[in-house]
């Protein structure tokens, strides 16, 4: 049979609808670009939802997995994976953490990270100190932990009860937290750049105010970069720009280049709270995902990527200032890197849609923002072009 999109979409009853999904196909890539079923070309500034970071079909990432499917896929963790062993060595070497836990997402790495903060307090002796404190407009994943404690009302309806123990404060206002940060609380969780909220940077200096308050009071800080790690936003994490050190790290997304891998790193002295027996993952740390982890982490550091998404970052954020700044319904261009947000003073899915039309592809996040968030592999040439159809897109939806 000949897939068309308009065949895929009449025949997909059998999924479910948890998706708002585009009347679209895709079924190739190649670096910055997608083709859908019908054979038309989009430049792909989503990437994934920021997981392609050396954008798509890279050869070395290709080819690791298909030498590794012929060798071993998965075995149990009740071994030791060697792959397993190179990759948690290269994280700890290149961040500040000592030591990592494998699973297969961004949430599960979020609910791990949940867990072990609350292991460690009771294995300190501090059993009473059993909640979270997260952020309001935050989103830290879909499973019920993460859920809870992801700050935005909208992706917890129709869920309760959520899981106790964990309460939110707005950001940027340190007495908010300090009050909050009573003698139950084991952890303060964040996302450096709210993501899902509009591409929302935290300040530097309420970060570090975070991190001093946490030091003081002896409370663990869990940074989640799950969407800023990987060399996104300028640096290989988020964290380096920010002057802190994290207790605890989460990553996913561009881990594998879009393999499903997720980590929950962690201080020795943290780390040292899980023993065997205390939480696990199946497919966690398996060798193919490893294996993808490997090649993508080789290539993004023999190319300094993370550098080309700093200058290439300035480079978007300069055309869309451009092209853009000028016009009536926008109303504020920021991000790191190349993890930018178009807030619009109106809803950012009439854009989105009309960005389809032109060839484009980007997401909405908070509403009324275009989050771009390009392979860090991205050319000159493409954010021109990029910034070209963006710029026909908005006049489409929302004419001057």
């Amino acid at each position: 049979m000949a897939w068309t999109n308009e065949a895929i979409v009449s025949q997909s009853a059998a999924v479910m609808s948890t998706y708002g999904r585009w009347p679209v196909a895709m079924v190739r890539g190649q670096g910055s670009w997608l083709w859908d079923a019908d054979g038309r070309a989009y430049l792909d500034f989503a990437a994934g939802i920021a997981v392609t970071i050396l954008g798509h079909s890279h050869p070395e990432v290709a080819e690791a997995i298909a030498e590794q499917a012929r060798t071993l896929i998965h075995c149990s963790n009740l071994f030791h994976i060697p792959q397993q062993v190179e990759l948690a060595r290269w994280l700890a070497d290149h961040s500040a953490l000592d030591q990592v836990f494998f699973c297969n997402s961004g949430a599960e790495a979020n609910e791990a990270a949940i867990k072990l903060a609350r292991r460690w307090a009771y294995a300190s002796g501090r059993e009473e100190r059993r909640e979270i404190v997260a952020l309001e407009h935050s989103f830290h994943g879909r499973t019920l932990g993460a859920l809870t404690a992801t700050g935005q009302k909208k992706y917890q309806e129709g869920f309760g009860p959520l899981v106790p123990g964990i309460r939110h404060v707005a950001a940027g206002d340190i007495r908010l937290l300090e009050e909050a940060l009573d003698g139950g609380v084991c952890a303060v969780m964040l996302e450096l750049v709210q993501g899902e909220a509009g591409v929302i940077p935290l300040s530097p200096a309420y970060v570090q105010q975070v991190r001093r308050v946490c030091d003081e009071r002896g409370i663990l800080l869990i940074v989640d970069e799950v969407q800023t790690g990987m060399g996104r936003t300028g640096t290989l994490f988020a964290y380096e720009q920010y002057g802190i050190e994290p207790d605890m790290m989460t990553l996913a997304k561009g881990l594998a280049n879009g393999v499903p891998v997720g980590a929950m790193l962690a201080k020795r002295k943290v780390a040292e709270a899980f023993g065997p027996g205390t939480h696990g993952s199946t497919f966690g740390g398996n060798p193919l995902a490893m294996r993808a982890a490997l090649a993508t982490v080789s290539v993004l550091e023999r190319e300094r990527l993370w550098e080309r998404a700093a200058e290439r970052g300035a480079y978007l954020r300069r055309r869309l200032e451009r092209a853009l700044g000028d016009h009536p319904r926008v109303r504020e261009i920021r991000g790191l890197g190349l993890m930018l947000g178009v807030v619009l003073d109106g809803p950012a899915a009439p854009v989105a849609e009309a960005c389809l039309h032109e060839g484009l592809l980007v997401t909405v996040a908070g509403g009324n923002t275009i989050r771009l968030l390009p392979p860090l592999i991205v050319s000159e040439e493409e954010v021109d072009t990029g910034v070209s159809r963006l710029a026909a897109a908005l006049g489409r939806a929302y004419p001057a």
